[in-house]
């Protein structure tokens, strides 16, 4: 058996390698689906939900060597395997080198049970749900992903060699609820739903509730006696070689830290003086503070106070300001808006966990058919403590978030997402820039107020800036808590008395820096590279520049390096 598996394997690469060379984006994306079909059903290809997740190790080895060899022909400026865009050619090595870190040096396949515990405990899930599949399909694929689920727990015993203890805990219990769930519940869920059982379907069951507890005991075992406590912190060396991988540019953590630093002191001065002004203004009889923090403090203080009380409050405020915003870029010509709106804005549930504190945009996936967006707005449930509410909604006031809609929805995340998906390029949107996104959200806060947004409200100006300082703080402290052992602690008081950070902010930061250090860069660094991008084009053209065509053809482009746009917008509109 093992001889026909090698030549499988073989025939397969070959068979990829062939097709590399005739259309290398489209070869990849191909062998992508079918190494992360999961993944692939998340994006909404549908076709994905036929198949499911092989992490044997000769699939991995199959999956390496095929990205290690595409690598080598893509970065060789000799050889005839050309990507005809050469955008899109940049995308893809990006997209190799990452799989080349996942799978060589971090080994997610022998160091990380939970890779294995999610996919096993996820496996049923998305075919109830597919309501695109009949009964007959859908009883046919559950066998098939009990098949799959066997596959897996071997292919984990095969190669899981440790992990932290954290993670070995939390897998354990989601392999002990799908061994529950899969000797018990499912028969049931599929009776109740009307999907057919299967030929021996009793016997899957057992069969794969026993894998499972294989599984358990394996990691109880081998795993648990010699785990050890997770350290997050990357180290110097480490944080600088992601950083150059998620950039893709020689940008060591020193001239990011020196770059964020720099921001964070001009932008301090920028909030004393216009704390400083709305208070004359406001309190014309009143003699203003010269100490800074007095100033900053009672202009921050007017600001939290302009603030809902309550979630159905905040929930109106937000849909009516989703009006204003589509009707200002719409009358001051900032960029060209989608013809169809498929936005939807709802309170975050409490199920979501600390996330529901802080909201977020849930994008409609790429290919999915029916592309609604949902914004989770922040929430707190009316029973809470009346002070931690009014904790709460201070820090989501009024001018933030008349400010932050921008961000989130107009010309921000949900905007530009959406344009994004008629995109004639797939691999931009399967294997997007990741500094893009939310470089471009906070890039045009700048621009649409620039152009006039609130301008009688000064405190929504605050708000931006207040931001702003938010955002160099996160690409700061990303630095140092993992290149120079910066505490808990230390984070907490710098963010808070020098970056000014809403506590309800600075609650959350530690926990964002920790599991996602490079994303953290992404709103400074990106917002810089957008905002310098725009002087540029301002300076090359003069009266020519078009603020519309601007936004709107960095939009149509897609996530891609942002760097790359000063080259489409001179052969797109020469000097």
């Amino acid at each position: 058996m093992k001889p026909f598996c090698c030549c499988f394997l073989l025939l397969l690469f070959l068979y990829y390698t062939q097709a590399f060379s005739q259309d290398p984006g489209k070869a990849y994306i191909e062998a992508w689906k079918q190494f992360y079909p999961s993944q692939a059903l998340d994006q909404g290809i549908r076709q994905a939900v036929f198949d499911y997740e092989d992490l044997s190790p000769g699939r991995i080895q199959e999956w390496m060597s095929f990205n290690e060899t595409l690598l080598e022909q893509l970065s060789d400026s000799g050889a005839p395997y050309v990507v005809g865009n050469p955008i899109d050619a940049r995308l893809l090595r990006i997209q190799i080198r990452t799989e080349i870190d996942r799978w060589k040096r971090e080994a997610l396949h022998r160091h990380s049970p939970a890779l294995y515990a999610g996919l096993i405990a996820g496996a049923v899930d998305p075919l109830l749900e597919a309501d695109y599949l009949t009964l007959p399909e859908k009883s046919k694929l559950v066998c098939r992903r009990l098949a799959s689920v066997q596959d897996l727990c071997i292919a984990a015993m095969q190669s899981l060699e440790g992990g932290d203890r954290e993670e070995i805990a939390s897998s354990l219990e989601r392999l002990a609820f799908a061994r529950a769930f899969y000797r018990d519940p499912l028969p049931e869920q599929l009776e109740s739903a009307g999907i057919p059982l299967c030929d021996g379907f009793s016997r899957h069951c057992e069969t794969t509730a026993e894998s499972v507890q294989q599984l358990i005991t394996y990691v109880k075992d081998k795993l648990l006696p010699k785990a050890k406590a997770a350290d997050p912190i990357l180290g110097r060396d480490e944080y600088a070689r992601k950083l150059g991988l998620y950039t893709d540019r020689p940008l060591t953590p020193e001239a990011l830290a020196e770059m964020a630093l720099e921001e964070i002191e001009q932008v301090r001065a920028l909030i004393g003086e216009v704390s400083r002004e709305y208070l004359k203004n406001q309190y014309p009889d009143l003699t203003v503070s010269e100490d800074y923090e007095t100033v900053v403090k009672a202009a921050f203080g007017d600001m939290e106070k302009d603030a809902p009380s309550s979630g159905a409050e905040y929930l109106a405020f937000w849909q009516e300001l989703s009006d204003q915003a589509i009707w200002f870029i719409e009358e001051k010509e900032i960029a060209t808006l989608p013809e169809f709106q498929t936005l939807r804005i709802v309170p975050a549930p409490e199920s979501a966990g600390p996330a529901a504190r802080i909201g977020w945009v849930d994008s409609a996936p790429p290919f999915a058919p029916n592309p609604v967006t949902t914004l989770y707005l922040p929430s707190i449930p009316d029973n809470f403590p009346e002070q931690e509410r009014i904790d709460f909604w201070s820090s989501f006031n009024k001018p933030f978030n008349r400010m932050i809609v921008i961000h989130e929805l107009f010309p921000g995340h949900y905007m530009q997402i959406k344009i994004s998906r008629e995109s004639p390029h797939p691999l931009r949107l399967l294997f997007p820039y990741g500094a893009y996104f939310e470089g471009w959200a906070t890039f045009t806060e700048r621009v649409v107020l620039d152009a006039g947004w609130e301008k009688d409200h000064p405190l929504t100006f605050l708000a931006h800036l207040r931001k702003r300082l938010e955002n160099a703080n996160r690409a700061y402290t990303s630095v140092q808590v993992h290149c120079n052992g910066w505490t808990p602690e230390k984070v907490m008081t710098f963010s808070t008395q020098t970056s000014l950070l809403a506590p309800q902010f600075a609650k959350s930061l530690w926990g964002r820096l920790m599991r996602s250090p490079m994303q953290m860069t992404s709103y400074f660094w990106g917002g810089r590279q957008f905002t310098e991008l725009l002087a540029v084009e301002k300076e090359r053209l003069g009266e020519r520049f078009n603020l519309k065509d601007f936004t709107d053809t960095i939009m149509r482009a897609g996530p891609i390096p942002i760097d790359e746009f000063s080259g489409i917008f001179k052969e797109s509109i020469p000097k």
